[in-house]
């Protein structure tokens, strides 16, 4: 089936003799081109019918007349063939019969799609669709109904006149409601016995030589057999085929909708709005309400409580029949304060309401644990930092959860995909290039299992990844402390995340120890972790390894925590020309002619000044 264009105006004659029956078995799918409008009306009016369908065969016995009656009024108001003769006259305002045969074609294709997805959906659609086959066919002309058998190759042959008078007693004896009168007015199928088997067992039919003999009332019966087989085979082909439908993803929504959609009035529409006080409900609980909904109000009234399902059910009820969000939130409110909620309580309970705006939800979801400090994405010192001072600098200027990734990076000559992220960042932030951090990660994972081809297959796209070269082209900002200490808790063999959120309190003394960490000072840190002040704890472990009494500043970043080090350590003077001179020394090894030490200021001046790397702009 094609979506792009609109029908055409004129009727091929191939399209006349698909729809020159008001009726059909559905074996031939649809070849017109229709725009996605018309698929969904066409797909969303057969649903409405089939629904009615349903309804009125729980309500009414299928034969009545109030039955038939109800059906053809449906069919008229959805504009679905009921006429036998095929014409292209439109009524004055309303549609040609040849147009709603096409539509009566291609819907039902359309629901083949949404109804062939699992055995419940295909058993309802099958039922359906052979009750309304029963309808059609049942208030056909005796003629238009051998037409459809000859059409659809069912050519039972009709019993003649003089056939008819010689077993006349036989055929009434064996057909209900027949006598000697109606029998000259009823057509007799003749029809092998394998195709009757239902009218055979329930002893319906008259049986000579190896045929049934069925009188036309019957004959709905073997036809709405073989329409089963072919409607229950054709559903099943569809349900192969459907991943191909369902691959487009204009098609894909509409057809996973279909299957349960609500397809009566539109009650989200509010015509009532504040017509009914709050002081009405009790009293049209119990003369207006369905009992579902008696119930619940019951249940409120009684137990001052519901929980989410019943509240969710109960308020879009009472938001339809008219109540406003003012006097939504007053009738909750008063009655669940009178058990246990008390009013500020209430707020937490009416926030999935609030949620449910899609405009504020993502704010809301993010700023429990939002970082709202510098911006580190920025990189200030981008190239001023070279790869030899990351060792000095991770013992001198790296927070605890750095420290030991890099302990461990050095150790093992791997990190997984969290210990990466969280550390590549964060040396991102620090000043790394992106050529620096290639080099950095490619010579420590060769000194593991981990080959220069397979780094750049397996590990070089996230690190291009991180720093906005790959992908959506996204400058990934280094972890905060909440990020770090909230999200993807580490796992075995992990070695990312906070120290003092995921060590255990021994390991974290052990740890601690290992760096020379006073034992007052360790006892003060571990009191922090068992208050679950994570940060207070890491800025302790700063001033302790820093030798202050106050750090001056409310740690929140790994990143801050680097730069504030360097600040205090005089921006990092030191490290740089510890780096420095050793590759000096190397270069032009020592002479007896030349001086042990170079000039106090040409040596500052040719080594630079770190200080102003790391201050805030």
């Amino acid at each position: 089936m094609q979506f792009s264009g609109r029908k055409k105006k004129q009727i091929s004659s191939s399209q006349s003799d698909l729809y020159d029956h008001c009726l059909q078995f559905y074996g031939q799918p649809p070849l017109d081109n229709i725009s996605l409008i018309e698929f969904e009306t066409f797909a969303v009016e057969r649903l409405k019918l089939l629904k009615t369908v349903e309804n009125l065969g729980v309500s009414y016995v299928k034969t009545t007349d109030q039955y038939i009656k109800k059906l053809e009024a449906e069919f008229s108001s959805l504009n679905f063939p009921f006429r036998a003769e095929l014409d292209d006259r439109k009524v004055p305002g309303g549609t040609s019969e040849y147009e709603k045969r096409r539509k009566d074609h291609i819907s039902h294709f359309i629901l083949r799609l949404a109804y062939c997805q699992t055995e419940d959906l295909r058993r309802w659609f099958i039922q359906q669709e052979m009750d309304l086959f029963r309808y059609r066919f049942g208030i056909l002309p005796s003629k238009h109904k051998t037409e459809f058998l000859n059409k659809n190759n069912l050519k039972y042959e009709t019993v003649s006149a003089e056939e008819k008078k010689n077993l006349k007693d036989k055929l009434i004896n064996s057909s209900y409601g027949l006598s000697g009168i109606t029998l000259e007015e009823y057509e007799f199928y003749r029809v092998p016995f394998q195709d009757a088997l239902d009218l055979v067992r329930t002893r319906k039919v008259y049986l000579l030589a190896g045929s049934a003999y069925i009188p036309q009332h019957e004959i709905i019966t073997i036809v709405l057999n073989d329409y089963r087989t072919r409607l229950s085979k054709a559903l099943a082909m569809t349900a192969r085929s459907l991943p191909a439908v369902q691959s487009d993803e204009r098609l894909q929504p509409l057809l996973s909708h279909l299957s349960h959609a609500y397809v009566g009035q539109d009650y989200s529409i509010q015509k009532n709005v504040g017509k009914i006080s709050l002081e009405q409900i009790d009293s049209l609980s119990g003369k207006s309400f369905p009992l579902c909904m008696r119930h619940l109000h019951k249940a409120l009234r009684e137990n001052h409580h519901l929980r989410h399902g019943g509240r969710m059910q109960y308020g879009l009820f009472l938001k339809g029949i008219g109540l406003t969000l003012e006097q939504a939130m007053q009738f909750w409110r008063s009655e669940f304060v009178k058990g246990k909620v008390d009013a500020d309580k209430m707020t937490a309970r009416s926030l999935p309401a609030v949620q449910s705006d899609e405009r504020l939800q993502p704010l809301l979801s993010h700023l429990s644990h939002a970082y709202v400090g510098q911006d580190y994405s920025i990189q200030k010192n981008v190239g001023k930092i070279s790869l030899e001072q990351i060792d000095s600098l991770s013992g001198k200027s790296f927070p605890l959860c750095m420290r030991h990734l890099h302990k461990a990076l050095r150790e093992n000559h791997h990190l997984r995909h969290g210990g990466r992220m969280q550390y590549g960042l964060f040396l991102k932030g620090i000043g790394l290039t992106l050529e620096q951090a290639m080099q950095f990660w490619r010579s420590e994972f060769v000194k593991g299992k981990v080959d220069a081809d397979k780094f750049d297959k397996a590990y070089a796209y996230s690190i291009r990844h991180m720093f906005g070269k790959e992908g959506k082209r996204t400058d990934y900002t280094p972890y905060s402390c909440m990020k770090v200490i909230l999200s993807n808790p580490p796992s075995q063999g992990d070695y990312h995340g906070c120290p003092f959120r995921h060590s255990d309190p021994e390991l974290l003394k052990q740890k601690l120890q290992s760096y020379k960490i006073a034992p007052s000072g360790i006892n003060q840190i571990l009191e922090l972790v068992k208050g679950m002040h994570y940060q207070l704890a890491c800025q302790k472990y700063f001033e302790l390894t820093h030798s202050v009494e106050d750090a001056g500043f409310s740690l929140n970043h790994p990143n801050q925590y680097f730069t504030e080090s360097q600040k205090l350590l005089g921006g990092g003077q030191g490290i740089k020309k510890e780096v420095e001179m050793s590759q000096k020394s190397q270069e032009n090894p020592p002479s007896a002619s030349r001086p042990s030490q170079a000039n106090p200021i040409q040596a500052q001046e040719e080594m630079g000044d770190l200080d102003s790397f790391f201050q805030d702009e």
